[in-house]
């Protein structure tokens, strides 16, 4: 069986034994092992990335850009092959692997331009023949701990821009779908990167430890629940790091009455049950406002029962099975509480069966109706193809149960209302807002984050965020000898 070790200096390499069995949901089978990381390995990781990146900060960005391009071409050329690492392990279908990969490809795009990203600022004469200006700096190694949700795309949030930025990179990717991050990080070697500049460690808990404590780490990045998304905050910020964490998500996507129902319904069901629910901008709250509630659920109903769930290597599947036999008995529990809690359930997804997949962690769309805001399968994430449907009396309840929530990552809003729109953007709490967008995540050139219990730490990812979050300031003011008049000056000088 395949062993999944760490990448160090351009090569595969660990030195633990300590294997966790990687498995593909679609089978509900073991497909590989992954070694867990032991401190002698970590211990590599971080001289090497230590050492490299020295050398890589003195680089110039041009080149830096040259080689993000060759990443770039690499990366669309090997796109399927990236696609099916991600579906094998991961069970979402090919189709959406590829688009996820994509997604995270557009980062290296934006991170092409680090020459004018980097640019500072300069002003002449801010006082008598004194000049000043800023410039932007790399931090040193920085970290990312990404995910099983999107092995590519959530990684490529955060490395290519802290690499174009200078710094060095250490990945540490989900211990249940690890492969894809072997095969980025040999692509950015062929692309001509230096060894060392990007290295992946394989883990568990105890990798993610050593690394939030260790003095040679200068930021952390981090994509998760929010339980373990506090816990990375307050941690990296006890030792003095720099920390963007992204936390959960219960994302409400409310239709008026004015709304194209059609283009609604279509929206909500790619939304909610695309990659099985298991987005952290996955639709999992549809709120109906008035009368146009009991039209949007019979066209929902309908289309659920089209939906066609199957193994990725189904070309027809529209959705394939969760990450692991524990989540799928987990969100059996979510979807058993909420029919305990007084939800109506429409469709229950849990009496699908695959024929010839029976092992595969499937679960069928689940579409609950008249959920109430003091329901579990409401308050908490679950994760999962659950669509919950809250019916509210009008605009403005819709908007005091979206700002009242713990979460604030994504939120849409389908109406035919321009002014109704603009004041919803106005006053959302939340990060993220889609008009007539089911997903409204961000291209790769702005940033992705949301509010509250969605977010710890000052910057969101990609975009001109990433490039404030990855470099730090440095502001310069200069005159030179023969401008200096004689003798000292005691007092703040301001002409």
């Amino acid at each position: 069986m395949k062993i999944i070790k760490n990448y160090v200096d351009g090569k595969i390499q660990g030195y633990s034994d300590i294997k966790l069995k990687v498995f593909d949901p679609s089978k509900g089978e073991p497909c590989a092992e992954v070694a867990l990381s032991n401190s002698k390995d970590f211990e590599d990781v971080i001289k090497s990335s230590v050492k490299s990146q020295k050398e890589w900060s003195k680089t110039t960005p041009l080149k830096r850009s040259r080689i993000l391009s060759k990443y770039k071409n690499l990366l669309e050329n090997n796109l399927d092959e990236l696609a099916k690492i991600i579906s094998i392990e991961h069970g979402k279908t090919l189709e959406d692997a590829k688009g996820s990969v994509t997604r995270g490809l557009e980062v290296v795009e934006f991170a092409t331009g680090i020459p004018h990203l980097l640019k500072g600022e300069f002003s002449q004469n801010v006082g008598t023949n004194i000049d000043s200006w800023s410039t932007r700096q790399p931090l040193g190694v920085c970290v990312g701990i990404t995910p099983f949700n999107f092995p590519a795309m959530v990684p490529m949030w955060m490395y290519p821009i802290a690499i174009a930025c200078g710094n060095s990179f250490i990945l540490k990717p989900s211990e249940k779908d690890p492969s894809c991050s072997i095969r980025l990080a040999e692509l950015f070697t062929e692309a001509g990167l230096p060894d060392g500049v990007f290295n992946i460690i394989q883990g568990d808990k105890n990798v993610v430890d050593m690394l939030l404590e260790s003095p040679d780490i200068k930021s952390i990045s981090f994509v998760g629940s929010t339980p373990v998304a506090k816990y990375i905050y307050e941690k990296s910020a006890k030792n003095l790091k720099r920390v963007q964490s992204l936390g959960g998500a219960k994302n409400h996507l409310v239709v008026m009455p004015d709304a194209n129902v059609d283009q609604a319904v279509d929206g909500i069901i790619g939304a909610a049950y695309g990659s099985a629910g298991e987005r952290c901008m996955a639709v999992s709250a549809a709120v109906a406002v008035g009368s146009v509630a009991d039209e949007l659920v019979e066209k929902i109903q309908i289309k659920v029962q089209k939906l066609k769930v199957g193994p990725w290597v189904y070309k027809e599947s529209e959705m394939g099975p969760v990450i692991s036999k524990e989540h799928l008995e987990k969100i059996e529990q979510y979807i058993e509480t909420g029919i305990k809690e007084g939800a109506k359930i429409l469709e229950d997804g849990r009496k699908i069966k695959i024929q010839g997949y029976e092992k595969g962690y499937f679960l069928g769309p689940t579409l609950f109706d008249n959920v109430k805001e003091n329901m579990k399968i409401y308050k908490d994430e679950i994760f999962g193809p659950v669509l919950s449907v809250l019916r509210v009396e009008d605009y403005n309840e819709a908007i005091k149960l979206i700002n009242k929530h713990q979460f604030g990552n994504g939120t849409s809003i389908y109406t035919s209302n321009g002014d109704l729109a603009r004041h919803f953007t106005t006053n959302v709490k939340i990060g993220m807002v889609g008009i007539n967008v089911p997903i409204p995540v961000p291209m790769a050139f702005h940033s992705f984050g949301g509010w509250k219990e969605s977010l710890f730490g000052d910057h969101a990812m990609h975009g001109e965020e990433g490039i404030r979050f990855f470099t730090q300031l440095k502001t310069t003011t200069s005159r030179w000898p023969e401008n200096i008049l004689s003798g000292p000056e005691f007092k703040m000088p301001t002409n």
